[in-house]
């Protein structure tokens, strides 16, 4: 009969089942199983749901630095001007955007100004970093004229000052105020540097979807921002966008042609590299560790296979003695663990899904319970708990647990196939 049985037979993956179902009054372990059903299931649900939310930020902090920030930016080292000075502003700053402009690859070149002030408005102040940029240079910027969170005429820019949701809420200004800026290194006179300080009237109110964004960012006409910082006729640098901002680092050479011998380039990569580098390393240690717990819950189905094999071990006897084979044996009990960890994982991947796609509501539910306050953008950077489904987050998840099961599931059905059939009738 052994000789002529397939693997996997019919009649074996019937005793296997009739085994899970058992109660434990006939030799079963209902109890077990379950158990390690639901063990499996939460470990393969704790491990899409972090790996979801992991991709999700990762997604969404590289989002709103794409969307509301330069891809590359080209800057001068200083020179001594002829008063002696330090000056790295750039002079011929049309010409350079224009040939940074024709480099293959990018889709804008933009003069910018750039410089720290204070905002004041009702008696309320607020330190932020003020853009001065072209109006039609700023539609280029997704994350500020796409706002799904504008308020205002973004159309309306030359006439006022756009300014970011969180400078707005800091300072209680609302599109139609007129604000003040204030600047320390102001006008000259005979008694040294007096500050200056500008009125403009808020035409714009964006949110490009990160905090430190939204509380700091002012932008301001350029030919205004030129007067206002003292920076007549030169530009402090030039914003690039390119088509392809994950191979920036291809473009450096290209762009340092483009921008002549004094110019430097300063990517996406260079200012936010450190806190990326970051997150590759906690999303590696955070897989080991959900690994361990998926680990952890595989060997609960080597505990409840152990317990199985003890109490069917008359049951064993009597087959092998019918003529079944120690593979047949083997193969009984281990689907009897595979099934635990399919199944298992089912559960866990459907529940893992629905958690990354229903994300928002569970979260706003959450933070009802809690009363407010569980997530901090002002700590956290973004306004919302991200998640983003890959598919191969799932598959590594799948076959982590999958695998697991398969192995641990080896030793006790050996332990089964093994037993010696006089052994077990012995005593029956």
């Amino acid at each position: 009969m052994s000789s002529r049985t397939p693997p996997f037979a019919a009649f074996e993956w019937s005793i296997a089942w009739r085994y899970l179902r058992a109660r434990r009054a006939e030799g079963g372990v209902s109890v077990m199983t379950v158990i390690s059903l639901v063990g499996v299931a939460l470990a393969v649900f704790a491990l899409i749901a972090t790996l979801a939310v992991r991709s999700g930020f990762r997604t969404e902090f590289v989002g709103t630095i794409l969307g509301a920030n330069a891809h590359a930016t080209i800057y001068y080292s200083g020179a001594v001007d002829e008063s002696g000075r330090r000056n790295s502003t750039i002079a011929d700053f049309d010409a350079v955007a224009e040939r940074l402009a024709g480099v293959p690859g990018v889709t804008s070149a933009a003069p910018l100004i750039k410089g720290q002030v204070m905002a004041a408005n009702q008696g309320r102040n607020a330190g932020v970093e003020v853009f001065g940029i072209r109006a039609d240079d700023l539609r280029q910027i997704p994350g500020i004229a796409q706002s799904e969170r504008a308020r205002g005429d973004i159309d309306r820019f030359g006439e006022g000052i756009a300014i970011g949701e969180g400078v707005a809420r800091e300072i209680q200004a609302r599109v139609g105020d007129r604000i003040r800026i204030i600047s320390p290194e102001g006008v000259q006179t005979a008694f040294g540097t007096s500050p200056r300080v500008n009125s403009y009237e808020v035409v714009y109110i964006f949110s490009a979807g990160r905090y430190d964004i939204d509380r700091t960012r002012v932008y301001l006409p350029f030919a205004e921002a030129q007067s206002f910082f003292n920076r007549d006729g030169v530009a402090d640098e030039i914003e690039v966008m390119v088509e392809d901002p994950e191979r920036v680092e291809t473009m450096i050479h290209p762009l340092l042609s483009a921008g002549g011998e004094r110019a430097m380039v300063w990517t996406w990569r260079d200012s936010a590299g450190g806190f990326l580098r970051a997150l590759d390393i906690e999303d590696n240690v955070m897989f080991i560790i959900l690994s361990i717990l998926v680990l952890i819950a595989a060997m609960n189905i080597i505990s409840g296979l152990i317990m199985l094999v003890k109490n069917k071990g008359r049951d064993i006897g009597i087959l092998r003695t019918m003529g079944l084979s120690e593979g047949s044996i083997l193969r009984v009990f281990f689907l009897c663990g595979s099934l635990i960890g399919v199944v298992g994982t089912a559960i866990g991947v459907i529940a893992g899904c629905l958690f990354a796609l229903y994300i928002d509501p569970i979260f706003a539910f959450v933070n009802y319970l809690s009363g407010g306050g569980a997530w901090d953008p002002s700590v956290r950077g973004i306004y919302a708990l991200p998640a983003e489904l890959r598919l191969e987050d799932v598959l590594k998840a799948v076959g982590l647990s999958l695998g697991l099961s398969f192995v641990v599931t080896i030793f006790p059905a050996r332990r089964a196939a093994r037993m010696n059939p006089v052994e077990a009738l012995r005593y029956e």
